[in-house]
């Protein structure tokens, strides 16, 4: 193929139809030149015998022959320009895989810099500059290269596919518009282009946007097994202390019984040889006066004998003396094991509350903003205007009676909504007799009586009477709690299916619902109690302090 600087020379050489060298260049009688199958073939398809380029009219068909002037030219030609070609090859843009090539070259196939829709034919920077200079050519509409030239064109009348039939969804050419689309609407490729183009641009945008999100969550998702992770650590610590400080008071113990029996065993040790020693001189004054009495029972002086009987009288100096202290082990032992076992239900306690202290400051560190939401608020409640405190009123207010609101309960559920990860609150119940509270599935009853358990989809504790404390778990759990709470904390930790409450102020914790299935959204739950002297207080959502 001819190199770029020889485009002058090459356009004496192309023939006026295929727009190439020159092979096997025929001659008209009007003097024009063709290649022989070009003019060959341009007249098997023509109603007329006529030159393409001036038109003249033959009246039979002409004999051609080969011009062999011309064809030593276009082969001298050709040698010159593919010798000029390989020395300057170096310095052309050779196509690269995936590039679409120039369908004129013969040789080395060069990159297109253009197709064009007329002559369904793709052009290197050469074989283009006919289409740049010649003014029949120039009418060629020329697009940036694309391979299979031949599927923009219309199948059915070999024409361009320039427009675009909304109403079918597909493109035409012009004559489809006028005679197989006559009622449809049309917009041209190039708009249909542009609209598609934004449209692809969108959701190109939307697929980064949920890429960038589904990364968010891949990032959340490691942070809370981090999270978890150094709360698992933090939490083993905790208890291997715990139970450290409990072997170490169990070891105490036991070593303090253990010094405390050997000691007393030393002391009844001394008091017995004490004893020992003091029977053993009794025995020999007992002994001596033995003797005494058997000469006097052999004597025969019946006036000694009289007189000697009242000396040798034997006194009881050590009746019980024996059994005094040396049997004390047993109520000792008894005594130790009731100290020792005090001490370590003391240590258990005093760590068992370090350890919910330390549980509650994790879980507070879960805190999240909880408002009321009045679209689900029983009409006798009463809520404030920050949607944080409610309580119940006497008069029924005349709100809309929407699926989402309680209609015999008087409960109100929180706005927030939850359905993953942890989630925190804390709600004052100071100076009430009667309260419900706790967390609420998404489509669990609010019309009519409701029943208050797991099954149900609540997971709540109440207050009645003042002192009553119930877990309303599957079955209800009767609380025996050491003081009444003023502030009460819920947790949930929604992977794991659980629900906890704490007495905040005594950093106890009250209750805790396991292995819960939720399945769906879960909402804080509210009962502020009947309307009383004694229950008036209103229940109060409490902003979160880690102490």
């Amino acid at each position: 193929m001819a190199a770029a600087n020889y485009h002058r020379s090459e356009d004496q050489f192309l023939c006026s139809i295929c727009l190439d060298v020159f092979n096997d260049p025929v001659t008209t009688s009007c003097g024009h030149n063709f290649c022989k199958n070009c003019i060959t073939e341009h007249w098997n398809t023509s109603d007329q015998y006529l030159c393409p380029i001036c038109k003249k009219v033959f009246n039979t068909r002409p004999e051609l022959h080969v011009n062999t002037f011309i064809s030593e030219m276009v082969g001298q030609f050709r040698d010159k320009a593919q010798q000029e070609a390989s020395s300057s090859s170096s310095e052309l843009q050779e196509s690269k895989p995936g590039e679409v090539l120039c369908d004129v070259c013969t040789g080395t196939k060069q990159k297109a810099l253009k197709s064009c829709l007329d002559c369904l034919v793709s052009y290197c920077e050469t074989h283009l500059e006919p289409h740049l200079t010649a003014s029949r050519l120039k009418r060629h509409q020329l697009i940036d290269p694309v391979e299979n030239l031949e599927d923009r064109m219309c199948t059915k009348h070999d024409k361009p596919l320039e427009l675009f039939c909304k109403t079918d969804q597909t493109c035409v050419c012009m004559l489809c518009s006028v005679l197989d689309h006559q009622t449809h609407k049309f917009v041209p490729l190039k708009e249909e282009y542009e609209e598609k183009k934004a449209k692809l641009e969108e959701t190109e945008t939307e697929i980064q946007q949920m890429i960038q999100k589904r990364r968010l969550e891949i990032q959340e998702i490691k942070h809370s097994v981090d999270l978890s992770k150094d709360d698992a650590d933090r939490e083993m610590a905790e208890g291997v202390r715990v139970f450290t400080a409990l072997k170490e008071s169990v070891e105490r113990g036991q070593a303090e019984f253990i010094d405390t029996i050997e000691k007393k065993l030393k002391t009844t040790e001394k008091q017995a040889q004490a004893f020992i020693k003091e029977l053993e001189q009794e025995i020999c004054e007992l002994m001596k006066r033995s003797t005494e009495v058997q000469q006097l029972s052999h004597s025969e002086d019946h006036l000694h004998l009289i007189q000697r009987v009242p000396s040798v009288t034997v006194t009881p100096v050590f009746g019980g003396r024996i059994v005094r202290g040396l049997n004390p082990c047993q109520p000792l032992y008894e005594r130790t094991l009731k100290k020792a076992v005090a001490q370590l239900e003391e240590t258990l306690s005093e760590e068992m509350k370090k350890l919910v202290q330390t549980e509650l400051k994790r879980v507070q560190q879960y805190a999240v903003d909880v408002t009321l939401d009045p679209d689900t608020a029983h009409p006798h409640l009463i809520l404030s205007k920050g949607g944080r405190q409610v309580r119940n009123g006497d008069v029924k207010k005349n709100v809309p009676n929407n699926p989402r609101r309680f209609s015999s309960c008087a409960c109100v559920l929180g706005k927030q909504s939850f359905s993953s990860g942890r989630f925190y609150f804390e709600v004052q119940v100071k100076g009430k007799t009667g309260w419900d509270l706790g967390v609420a599935r998404e489509f669990s009853k609010r019309k009519g009586d409701i029943s208050l358990s797991p099954q149900k989809g609540f997971w709540t504790i109440w207050l009645r009477n003042g002192n009553e404390y119930e877990a309303l778990d599957d079955s209800s759990v009767r609380l025996s709690l050491k003081c009444r709470p003023e502030k009460v904390g819920v947790f949930v930790d929604y992977g794991e299916g659980l629900v906890s409450f704490y007495d905040v102020g005594a950093a106890a914790l009250i209750y805790s619902f396991t292995d819960c299935s939720f399945r769906m959204k879960l909402f804080p739950y509210f009962y502020p109690g009947l309307d009383d002297d004694d229950n008036s207080a209103p229940l109060i959502i409490c902003p979160v302090r880690v102490k």
